[in-house]
């Protein structure tokens, strides 16, 4: 485009604010875009790029890769081609010419930019419920393998026979992380800088909470076997029955944490996931059938539970809520200056309706 129309595009979709700010194809000649280190300086002070060559554009993609940048590029006529080969990822428009479509990994059919947006926004959506998953299937995992060790460690019986604990993923976590796929996903998302490329799912965040989280319900749930054995002396098979039932109610509260990483439980309407809330009901409802069912009590060796042992049990498990909720509240206030306050916070994004 011409300088003047690029510039004023820019201005008003919150590129570019002022014409230093923008380069022509003439001016990138004069310089030496040849150069390298000439081209990353340009690209670090420059936001446009008015009436490049193809070979400039194809350029400039190429500096931005091997800077470590993750690049998209669109484009629909033929000297888009170079450039959207060269890019991470090609987007055509559906209006464009054969070439720039074959050479393009995404055809936008309906020629709509915001499509794009949509695209990027469903993919961080789709991802952030990812990590949720994996986070309760691996902190509840690692906190079922914790409670065994801690018993192992103090000479105690095993806490869960070999059919409870395949019982106890079934009817926890074959329910609840179908469920939390379903979890809205969060306006902020599209607020957050972009993830590096090779960056792990594990990384810090995910591996602090994670430890954090299974250490919290482990320690509920040995603590009380503990105590049973110890201190109560209650038969081995009563004992254990109650440790399960703690165990499946700690594990459905630590699905409300997984809801976010960083928002408080609190903060996050249930309308964002009925079918969350729908599948927590179900997992207690269908073990406490169980403890009520002979067939299931014989195969599972389960019993009642008194209703006032129930509130009791429910009441400890939520302990895992207020764990996890201290913590969001401490991380809040370690990256308050590196991240945007509204990352954690009630308070819509800026510019977010």
């Amino acid at each position: 485009d011409h300088p003047a129309t690029s510039l004023a595009i820019a201005r008003d979709v919150g590129i570019a604010k002022s014409q230093e700010e923008l380069i022509t194809g003439v001016e990138l000649d004069k310089i030496g875009i040849d150069e390298k280190e000439g081209l990353k300086d340009v690209l670090h002070a420059k936001r446009v790029f008015s009436r490049v060559s193809p070979q400039q554009k194809q350029q400039i993609v190429q500096s931005l890769r091997d800077s470590g940048e993750f690049i998209a590029v669109t484009g629909d006529g033929v000297n888009d081609a170079p450039a959207l080969k060269t890019a991470n990822i090609g987007i055509a428009m559906g209006y464009g010419t054969d070439v720039a479509k074959d050479t393009s990994s995404i055809i936008i059919s309906d020629n709509n930019f915001a499509s794009i947006v949509a695209g990027i926004e469903e993919g961080r959506f789709t991802y952030g419920n990812l990590r949720k998953i994996i986070y309760l299937l691996i902190s509840t995992g690692a906190a079922e393998l914790i409670a065994i060790g801690l018993s192992l460690a103090f000479q105690l019986p095993l806490p869960f026979l070999p059919v409870q604990l395949l019982w106890l993923n079934l009817v926890t976590n074959g329910i609840q992380d179908v469920a939390l796929a379903f979890e809205a996903g969060e306006k902020r998302l599209m607020y957050e800088p972009p993830r590096k490329p090779h960056e792990s799912i594990f990384n810090r965040l995910m591996i602090m909470q994670t430890l954090i989280s299974a250490a919290v319900i482990s320690l509920l749930a040995f603590g009380l076997w503990y105590h049973l054995l110890n201190h109560l002396h209650w038969e081995e098979s009563v004992a254990r029955n109650t440790v399960l039932l703690l165990m499946v109610l700690l594990q459905n509260f630590h699905a409300l944490n997984c809801r976010s990483e960083t928002r408080s439980v609190f903060r996050i309407p249930l309308s964002n996931n009925y079918i969350l809330v729908l599948g927590i009901f179900v997992a207690q409802g269908v073990h406490i059938m169980a403890m009520q069912l002979p067939f299931t009590q014989e195969i599972l060796s389960l019993q009642q539970v008194p209703w006032i042992d129930w509130v009791k049990l429910f009441f400890t498990a939520s302990i895992v809520v207020l764990a996890m909720e201290v913590f969001k509240l401490m991380l809040s206030r370690t990256f308050r200056k590196e991240l945007p306050h509204w990352l954690y916070s009630s308070v819509p994004p800026p510019g977010h309706q």
